[in-house]
């Protein structure tokens, strides 16, 4: 049991009370417009340029694989850039961009920020769309950054 709670639904859009952090994987490049973040921007702008910032300033900053940044969008609302994956597919590549490691780094910089505001995390399969990753290396990394430290955790699965 992952203590994962499974919903059908829009991540941007998460269910519950008090202060959310989504949580999504990004890439290594500063590339954004595929994918996830397409709805994320839709819905609020300020992660994509915090993101972006983050990356052209990266020589001054802590931007690398299983770096992650937080930005606050709304009140009770925050999105979790997560830095998961080398790159990005293209049609010569020959592997998949995921870094499990990356995103388990991450997902431990994500337990601290959600234990230090009180937050649930709410997030698609990260590292499963655009990366290339497998749910079965992905949700024992989130079972135990953050369920096992009781940080409630809910994964939406979105009907298009």
């Amino acid at each position: 049991m992952s203590g994962i709670t499974y919903v059908r639904g829009d991540a941007t859009a998460p269910h519950g009370k008090g202060v959310k952090i989504i949580a999504h994987v990004c890439n290594d490049l500063g590339g954004w417009g595929k994918g996830f973040v397409l709805a994320l921007s839709r819905r609020w702008p300020e992660p994509e340029a915090a993101y972006r910032r983050w990356h052209r300033e990266r020589a001054r900053n802590d931007f690398a694989l299983g770096a992650a940044q937080f930005v606050q969008v709304g009140r009770y609302v925050w999105v979790a850039n997560l830095v998961g994956q080398r790159g990005m597919r293209t049609g010569r590549s020959t592997g998949v961009p995921v870094r499990y490691e990356a995103i388990d780094a991450a997902l431990g910089l994500l337990a601290a920020k959600a234990g230090e505001l009180g937050a649930s995390v709410h997030m698609p399969r990260i590292g499963c769309g655009l990366a290339g990753g497998t749910w079965s290396r992905v949700e024992p990394l989130i079972a135990e950054r953050l369920t096992a430290r009781g940080i409630p955790v809910t994964v939406y699965d979105f009907d298009a």
